[in-house]
């Protein structure tokens, strides 16, 4: 049997960074663990994934780090790929139904999942496992039993229901089963603990309650904080085109983080780095003292950090060399023309207005040949939108748009 290990700094590593764990509190989970050290007792932590997309991003990996934790320490992994659930759509902070996906689509999806977290989990001694294999065997009455545990009144508890139904938003049934199917998985596996970002608390409340209603030992939960995205406003997402992708390559990864502002640079190292208290108070220590020393230093161990764990050490410091030789060494000129932008533009409509090209045709090409850069990186996306909350995010240097070698636009 695997030796659970009683070390209180990577116990104290565990705890670090979540926002809640219930019942009692990050004392109680600290508690936890120690108690199950002493018993040499493993407990099974679960997180549940849908695969609705093919690629991940760091705010998807906030949750897969802190479980890869409770890994290091004995405990068991569980990794559930909601195959059914994400055919279902998690209506967690949706003001409208998400589109439906197939089988196929999910299955698609989840193989592009796995080898993506197989850079931080060991998926050896991960218990992986996919909630279509006993929902696909649900009969009516199935399902039936399992909704006969809870009420319409805990369900329309949920704030993204309630807010739906008081704007006059459609809110559809299948929408209502998602959290008892979220539930009915900590039931079927026996979860000790479950993580999920703080937007899935009410769902993990319910594999609560349906634990205790099929006479089972309750599971703890533990919510994690939503990283927040390159514009500094919205949480990370495809959606809003302000994540940095696990699929990036170094160069953008090292330089997407480097765009963060000065505020964020905390919560990055306390979510993405896996980092230690007393390495997270350091940099606290550091930021509070930022008028004798440049924050953008604190910026350069971060992306170093965040890169060497996706890739290697030396990906890393080839990145930084990278980032270094476009800003620091100036190959980018100083004297180049300003675009003052008043209201968010797309990439095409913005450079035929400065008249870098002329005319949009000419601009999509140029992006269908890489000739077209936003922040030292290729834009690849001829719909790629630059809004006024993404420029303030970005240092001068890197509010920078580049038609083929010679043409340069500084928005401001």
């Amino acid at each position: 049997m695997t030796e659970i290990i009683a070390d209180e700094s990577r116990i104290d590593k565990v705890v670090s960074g979540i926002v809640d764990f219930k019942p009692g509190g990050p004392d109680a989970l600290k508690k936890l663990l120690l108690d199950a050290a002493k018993e040499n007792k493993r407990l099974r932590v679960k997180l549940g994934v849908d695969p609705t997309s093919t690629d991940l991003h760091l705010g998807h990996m906030v949750c897969i780090q802190k479980l890869q934790q409770f890994q290091d320490l004995g405990h068991q992994a569980i990794l559930l790929i909601g195959g059914f659930t994400a055919q279902v759509g998690d209506p967690s902070g949706r003001n409208s139904a998400r589109p439906p996906l197939t089988s196929e689509d999910v299955k698609k999806n989840a193989r592009t999942y796995l080898d993506q977290v197989s850079r931080v989990l060991d998926l050896d001694k991960v218990e992986i496992v996919n909630n279509a294999d006993w929902f696909s065997k649900f009969s009516l009455t199935d399902m039936l039993r399992l909704a006969g545990k809870v009420t319409i009144n805990q369900m329309i508890a949920k704030e993204a229901f309630g807010k739906r139904l008081d704007e006059g938003n459609p809110l559809f049934i299948h929408e209502v089963f998602y959290p008892l199917l979220q539930g009915y998985d900590s039931v079927e596996l026996k979860a000790d603990i479950e993580l999920g970002g703080t937007d899935q608390t009410f769902n993990l409340m319910v594999g609560r309650d349906l634990q205790k209603a099929y006479e089972l030992s309750q599971q703890h939960i533990m919510t994690m904080p939503l990283l927040i995205g390159l514009d500094g406003v919205k949480k990370m997402s495809k959606t809003s085109q302000n994540y940095i992708a696990l699929n990036d390559s170094p160069e953008d990864m090292f330089g997407k983080t480097m765009s963060i502002s000065d505020d964020m640079i905390l919560d990055y190292y306390t979510l993405c780095t896996g980092a230690l208290k007393e390495e997270i108070s350091e940099v606290a220590q550091r930021l509070d003292q930022r008028e004798h020393f440049n924050p953008r230093d604190l910026k350069v161990e971060l992306a170093m950090k965040i890169v060497e764990i996706y890739y290697s050490k030396e990906d890393a410091l080839k990145a930084k060399e990278h980032f270094e030789n476009l800003f620091k060494k100036k190959q980018i000129p100083d004297d180049i023309p300003e675009y003052k932008l008043d209201t968010e533009k797309s990439i095409t409509e913005l450079i035929v207005e400065a008249g870098l090209a002329a005319s949009k045709g000419e601009v999509k090409r140029l992006i269908q040949g890489g000739g077209v850069k936003f922040n030292g990186e290729k834009v690849a996306d001829i719909n790629f939108k630059i809004s006024k909350e993404l420029l303030v995010s970005l240092t001068d240097e890197e509010r920078v748009v580049q038609v083929g070698k010679k043409k340069f636009l500084k928005m401001v």
